[in-house]
């Protein structure tokens, strides 16, 4: 009963968060909460209120669900608008097939995204073939570069998100690398 429960919470936070995204009228009232990073939703219908909680992590999945419908369209990624400039972005490392940039919203003290600069169908590690061998190995190696450059080459996590369930929202393969702090285990 309390994992129905659970599941029906879910779903009325994701349902509320999608409709607010697109029409701006469901909800009337927002609060913050006593946990993190959450935030209380309360319905406009004067009669009955119902507060729904809509938790990041739950953001994180509707948007790795959405990202990864278009996946494989071949339509430029906002990691493509960085490599051609057409987005700003604070450049760690860089060379004719690897970049690696800070991340906008860092998880940690460091937090830099490595990318290859032609996806080649590599939109997910799931996706690898025999021939990104050689790419796939110049990125974990451009990740050593960018831990050193960013002074923590004493310990350092190089994570890998691939597909909706890992919560992959970008389909252009990138490795995050993060350090500057404890890194915690078991991760996620």
């Amino acid at each position: 009963m309390i994992s129905s429960q659970k599941s029906m919470a879910a779903l009325a936070s994701f349902s509320l968060l999608r409709n607010y995204s697109t029409t701006g009228r469901i909800v009337s009232s927002v609060r913050t909460s006593a946990y993190p990073s959450s935030i209380n939703f309360l319905t406009p219908n004067p009669s009955r209120r119902y507060l729904c909680r809509a938790s990041a992590t739950h953001d994180e999945q509707a948007a790795a669900k959405a990202a990864a419908i278009d996946a494989d369209n071949g339509a430029p990624t906002i990691f493509d608008k960085i490599i051609s400039k057409e987005i700003p972005s604070t450049i760690v490392y860089e060379d004719d097939k690897v970049l690696a940039f800070k991340d906008v919203n860092p998880q940690a003290p460091v937090h830099v995204l490595v990318i290859p600069k032609f996806r080649d169908g590599l939109t997910q590690l799931g996706k690898a073939e025999q021939r990104h061998g050689e790419i796939l190995g110049q990125l974990l190696y451009a990740s050593r570069i960018v831990a050193e450059k960013e002074g923590i080459l004493e310990g350092f996590r190089v994570v890998i998100n691939s597909g909706p369930s890992a919560c992959q929202s970008v389909y252009h393969l990138h490795l995050h690398v993060l350090g500057g702090r404890q890194m915690q285990w078991p991760p996620g």
